[in-house]
């Protein structure tokens, strides 16, 4: 998991043969495969490698006549450019040239007419190779990452916006900005700084609903939170965070947090902190994890008093999650009500460009290099994560920061996704293996707890959520997870990206909305063409799907914990705080 701020990457405009515009298909998102395998052997992936880029030039060269036509319509955008009469335009979502002065002055105005008539022919190139999917996702990830890096938005010269900050600051702005930039080259992750951390304080302003660490063992910190009405649903839920994030996604500042949102619907909820491990803990692995969730669910049925217990995984928390109910014989599948995963792909079939950059001898020596180490440090993971989507979240800093010399914005989100954590060797091992060789999509793929996992014996009923615009789990691969189940599944389909697709609560001023259909098709186009549109947060139809399945109401539990599992520490705990 990763924050944005603009989860979809904003494009162009792309002028077509007739000289209309028409908005590009969105970019292709991440592979766990290759987040895991760069961030080791010490990403990121930029650029193609050599023979990618040769079989792009040869695919070009046998269709030369391709070629001409579209330099050809290059030279007329640009002759429209130069005359006035052209009608490119950014993509609605591109807040690059948000300036006016890319729309009122003549000379900026052609000047970025011009780099997105560049786009447009760059990518018309690509389509007009017809290269296999592998090859055609290498080029267009390598060509966009140039592309952006010369927007003529990140030079001070060509940026209206830094151009007023210099006349009216007498270039302070840039004093200041070079003072940052040093600052930030100096410590890891060396990407201009997304947030100011100053801002916020876990146990301060985040993660703060009351609650109490009722079990902790080298693994993991098992929070219940405290009730917040008179009565509660029966059966408890407990929710399985991202391994390679701290858990307080699901518990950001008041207001933002689902967990206190769902308290306050009179849902009994807990939640697993993960330890932040060290070279110590190299060794533990995914069998580790799905055993500690294991764990877990028994001491949250004994505390509740209830044999069921809603399962909810998020990201690698899912796919852990679903390896272990997976694992389950019968007898001990019917311990769980429900099975609720979150931005979570367990097919990892061309699981977007990402996937196309991996390798096979790269993976081992990733593998390799974590396992000399012991883990696989958060810091790197978050370079990878800002490279897959340098406009967000390397170049809007980039200008902010060093061009305008601001401060980064204060955002809980952006916080949180600076506050790594590291990953095991054993756990990286296991999923590299898990992305190349797709054995959850396969009955006895894989082995958990000693056990053959067969998703397709899971028949809980399951909530899938995903978002449109994710650019680590592309909705489509999620959308599969319908198809692997054994349960009837609902699949919510949120027009957001990976992280607000979690971080989603209900405003009367939000624009959220999201999709759902009463079917799941085999395809992913076929969930689109039945899917409705629904406003707002998917955060309501979610609690009336657990409240469906969660029991009678009774009276709320006046202490926490129990005798068995006594409440030992406030919420949210020590393992949060552990760097």
């Amino acid at each position: 998991m990763v924050a944005t701020t603009g989860e979809k990457r904003a494009r162009t405009t792309q002028a077509t043969g007739n000289g209309a515009a028409t908005e590009p298909p969105a970019p292709a998102a991440a592979a766990l495969d290759v987040v895991l395998t760069e961030a080791a052997v010490g990403g990121p992936p930029r650029f193609v490698p050599i023979g990618s880029a040769a079989k792009t030039a040869a695919a070009l060269a046998r269709r030369p006549g391709r070629m001409v036509r579209r330099t050809s319509r290059l030279a007329g955008a640009l002759g429209q450019i130069a005359v006035g009469s052209s009608q490119l335009a950014p993509a609605r979502r591109d807040r690059r040239f948000a300036d006016p002065a890319w729309q009122s002055n003549w000379l900026f105005h052609r000047l970025m007419q011009s780099y997105l008539a560049a786009l447009g022919t760059v990518d018309g190139l690509i389509d007009d190779a017809e290269l296999d999917w592998r090859t055609d996702r290498q080029a267009r990830f390598a060509a966009e990452n140039v592309l952006d890096a010369l927007a003529p938005t990140n030079f001070p010269w060509s940026n209206p916006t830094v151009l007023k900050e210099l006349v009216d600051q007498g270039g302070v702005n840039l004093v200041r900005g070079m003072r940052q930039l040093a600052r930030d080259l100096s410590r890891s992750p060396r990407l201009p700084a997304s947030v100011d951390i100053s801002k916020f304080e876990v146990g301060g302003n985040l993660a703060v609903t009351p609650g109490a660490v009722v079990l902790r063992n080298e693994v993991l910190e098992l929070i219940q939170y405290a009730p917040q009405t008179e009565t509660v649903r029966a059966v408890p839920l407990m929710l399985v965070p991202p391994t390679i994030n701290k858990y307080y996604i699901v518990d950001l500042a008041p207001g933002r947090s689902i967990v206190e949102w769902l308290v306050a619907q009179g849902q009994q909820v807990f939640t697993i902190s993960w330890r932040n491990p060290d070279a110590a803990q190299g060794h533990f692995d995914f069998d580790t994890y799905a055993e500690a969730v294991a764990d877990a669910r028994e001491a949250v049925a004994a505390i509740t008093g209830q044999d069921e217990v809603h399962a909810l995984g998020a990201c690698s928390g899912g796919m852990i999650t679903a390896g272990l109910l997976g694992s389950l014989t019968a007898s001990r599948l019917s311990e769980f009500a429900s099975v609720t995963l979150m931005v979570c792909v367990l097919d990892n079939a061309r699981a977007g460009t990402a996937g196309a950059l991996g390798s096979q001898d790269l993976a081992a020596a990733a593998v390799a290099e974590s396992a000399r180490k012991g883990y696989l440090d958060g810091r790197a993971l978050a370079e990878i994560f800002a490279w897959l989507r340098p406009n967000d979240l390397i170049w809007s800093y980039w200008v902010n920061n060093y061009l305008l010399g601001k401060d980064p914005p204060a955002f809980d989100i952006l916080f949180w996704n600076q506050d790594t954590v590291r990953m095991t060797a054993g756990l990286h091992r296991d999923f590299i293996k898990i992305a190349l060789e797709n054995p959850l999509t396969r009955p006895g793929g894989l082995e958990v707890l000693g056990r053959p996992v067969d998703l397709s014996a899971v028949d809980l009923p399951a909530y899938v959520v995903a978002g449109l615009n994710d650019h680590i789990v592309p909705w489509e691969n999620a959308y599969r997870t319908t198809q692997l189940l054994g349960g009837p599944t609902r699949f919510v389909l949120s027009t957001s990206g990976h992280i607000q697709a979690i971080v989603n609560p209900p405003s009367p001023e939000s624009r959220s909305s999201y999709r759902t259909a009463e079917e799941n098709p085999p395809g992913a186009e076929g969930f689109m063409a039945l899917a409705g549109k629904q406003s707002g947060s998917w955060w309501p139809d979610y609690d009336s799907w657990l409240a469906e399945r969660s029991g009678e109401l009774r009276s709320a539990p006046k202490k926490l914990g129990s005798r068995a599992y006594k409440a030992a520490a406030k919420a949210p705990g020590s393992y949060v705080h552990a760097h």
